[in-house]
């Protein structure tokens, strides 16, 4: 930068020809002496300037990809995934549309609890601007936004188990009620494109959707959902040549329409009028992905502290988190209280007692090593249980009977070495909470300090105490649900108290239809660490807090522990253990027995976990998981060769990974 010059007060003003001469003499100056000449200051820059060109670089590269995205040829993904992974499988509805074969069966897909889409029709002020929008499924951008007003819309009444004064939220309806659970999370979606691609469209297909959150008959009682259901599979199959429908529930769905073909059968005004014959006349196959036919012990720890295995491992990663009141939102006393109200939930407690589950000393799953599992066939069965009998030698034994333990001395003790003492009988009082804790209120605060001590000191809970355990914490919603389930097993099925709505839905109260052609199957994953027994402790002393939570320090350090996070797992899908789904298709329906007198075929499919091996392959095409498992190609592919027509035989039969067989053996039930 060249030089200037001040001017002196008095000297006179130069002509801009003379100013100009005077700096080319100063830069030939600076030429010849560049010592002396000067640096170049450089502008500093502030912190905006900073994030405007960190945020504008942010947006020219997000530009530039969407950009690169939309013009790169489809296949290109394709093409990247395979140079990394190799070839990938043609999907189950391109290969078997080049074998020929074509939609044949209707079907019906039967969603189940939590996966259905429901939408607002009307609501309190907070919910202004909410018309027919999605309360549950989809975005969840409600949750964010008003989350009080959000728990006050998806609550039932505490009462009566239907709608609050001045809400209504329904199920929507069509193929997109549960094709995807939120944006970019399939639930049906793929095994709809699928069944598409070998000639299916919505005329051939329907989506049985239906409030998850409702008990079972009352589905019928408020939106007449059984009676849509039952005139749906009609025109259907009236409209199909008369070829029967190939029914599709999942999870909870597969006590739904358990339920449904009790109802449809039975005499109005209870049941639907169709006479004993009509599952018979409408119905191929039922197709049960991941069934909890014999309930999952998830639903004890979601209904006893509103908890399960991942709510524990986030307590312990940030430990008060959960529990603190975030916005005026104090996060599991909320859902506590939401969930409560959801008689569905309660279909799900583990039926058939110390019978099935097994009590404080015994348990059908007895001697489980995890990781252990292999392939049951005729040529290596023997030598895999010697090798799993060596295994158990060496390891510690597992008391699953004991769903509820307080301490892990109590879950790993001796039976006789366990004081109890009786909590029915204990004096409840009420707490300081009850005067502090009324916009999170639950039903424990009405038990009082006593109430809470007893149920502590009782220390380890069975199948067969589980359900006075959950009378004594959370009454009314236990009077709502005996009402609406039931949990033993039927000594005569033949007595007249079983034609009530409330055995309908559970296996081992209620007979299967009169259909001897109808084939049933159990399709579900196995190889994944299952929930299946609980260590628990008292949670810190708060006035608010729920009183009991899942001890995540309890931990075994050996491999092959079935110990995890004060959690106790066995072979399942994740959410539902394999003796819960397969037991009924690998016993107590297999044959003629009691419960299925007119010796319907029963099939068990297993689907051996198997996670993706890079993120390219999304939730994977192998997956055994409880909703991914949606996704599995094998699965989909049995799927699809019923609905165009094979049986059960033609699949191959069973097909089994797990001890199934074995575990149901230890169960003496009477068929």
């Amino acid at each position: 930068m060249a030089l200037i010059r001040r001017r002196k007060p008095n000297e006179p003003s130069k002509t801009s020809v003379q100013r100009e001469e005077e700096e080319e003499e100063e830069d030939n100056s600076k030429n010849k002496h560049p010592k002396k000449s000067y640096k170049k200051s450089k502008p500093k820059w502030s912190c905006l300037d900073n994030c405007c060109w960190f945020v504008g670089c942010i947006c020219v590269t997000w530009w530039v990809l969407l950009f690169l995205y939309n013009v790169m040829p489809a296949s290109f993904p394709q093409y990247v995934t395979e140079a990394i992974t190799g070839p990938m499988p043609d999907p189950p509805g391109v290969k078997l549309r080049k074998e020929g074969l074509k939609a044949k069966h209707p079907v019906v897909f039967v969603p189940g609890i939590v996966t259905g889409g429901l939408e607002l029709w009307e609501g309190h002020q907070c919910a202004d601007g909410l018309f027919r929008k999605r309360l549950w499924g989809g975005a969840f951008g409600e949750v964010y936004r008003r989350p009080l007003c959000w728990v006050e819309h998806m609550s039932l009444d505490n009462e009566t188990g239907l709608d609050p004064p001045g809400i209504r939220v329904r199920p929507v309806c069509g193929l997109v009620a549960a094709d995807y659970f939120a944006p970019g999370y399939f639930v049906w979606a793929v095994l709809i494109a699928n069944l598409a691609r070998i000639g299916y469209e919505e005329k051939t297909m329907y989506m049985a959707s239906y409030d998850w959150r409702l008990s079972f008959q009352n589905t019928e009682v408020r939106d007449q959902t059984l009676s849509r259901i039952k005139s749906n599979i009609e025109l259907m199959v009236a409209t199909n040549g008369g070829n029967k429908a190939v029914i599709i529930p999942h999870s909870m769905g597969a006590l739904y329409f358990l339920h449904f073909m009790k109802w449809v059968e039975a005499p109005a005004p209870m049941g639907g009028g169709g006479g004993p014959d009509w599952c018979a006349k409408h119905i191929k196959a039922v197709m049960n992905i991941g069934g909890p036919f014999l309930g999952v012990p998830k639903a004890v720890s979601g209904l006893f502290s509103a908890e399960a295995k991942d709510i524990a491992v986030a307590r312990a990663i940030a430990p008060g988190v959960l529990d603190k009141d975030l916005f005026g939102f104090q996060t599991m006393q909320h859902i506590m209280r939401m969930s409560r109200t959801w008689d569905s939930t309660m279909s799900m407690i583990p039926k058939g007692g110390a019978t099935i589950w097994g009590d404080l000393d015994w348990s059908p799953e007895e001697g489980y090593v995890p990781g252990k599992r292999k392939q049951k066939n005729a040529d290596t069965q023997k030598a895999s249980q010697d090798g799993l009998e060596s295994n158990i030698s060496q390891i510690k034994r597992t008391n699953y009977g004991r769903i509820i333990s307080f301490g892990k001395d109590v879950a790993e003790a001796l039976s006789s070495d366990i004081e109890r003492i009786d909590f029915r009988d204990a004096v409840k009082g009420q707490s300081v909470a009850n005067t502090s804790c009324r916009d999170v209120w639950t039903e424990y605060h009405d038990m009082g300090f006593g109430g809470i001590k007893a149920v502590a000191e009782y220390k380890v809970y069975t199948a067969g105490s589980i359900l006075d355990l959950l009378h004594f914490v959370a009454p009314k919603m236990m009077e709502r649900g005996s009402a609406h389930f039931s949990y033993g097993i039927a000594d005569d099925l033949d007595n007249p108290k079983y034609q009530h709505y409330k055995y309908w839905s559970n296996p081992l109260e209620t007979k299967l239809p009169n259909a001897p052609e109808m084939e049933i199957f159990s399709l579900y994953g196995v190889g994944i660490p299952t929930e299946r027994s609980y260590v628990y402790k008292l949670s810190p002393s708060a006035e608010c807090a729920i009183p009991f939570q899942i001890d995540s320090s309890a931990d075994e350090q050996y491999e092959d522990s079935c110990l995890k996070g004060g959690v106790y797992t066995v072979d399942g899908d994740e959410t539902v253990p394999v003796l819960s789904s397969g037991f009924m298709c690998a016993k107590g329906w297999r044959g003629k027995t009691r419960f299925n007198p007119s010796g319907s075929k029963m099939f068990i499919r297993e689907y051996d976990h198997s996670p993706p091996t890079n993120l390219l392959e999304g939730r994977g095409t192998q997956s055994g998981a409880h909703v991914d498992i949606m996704g599995n190609f094998a699965l989909i592919e049995d799927i699809m060769r019923v609905a165009a027509g094979a049986t059960g035989e033609e699949l191959g039969g069973d097909q089994v990974y797990s001890d199934i067989f074995k575990w149901s053996e230890k169960i003496h039930l009477q068929l």
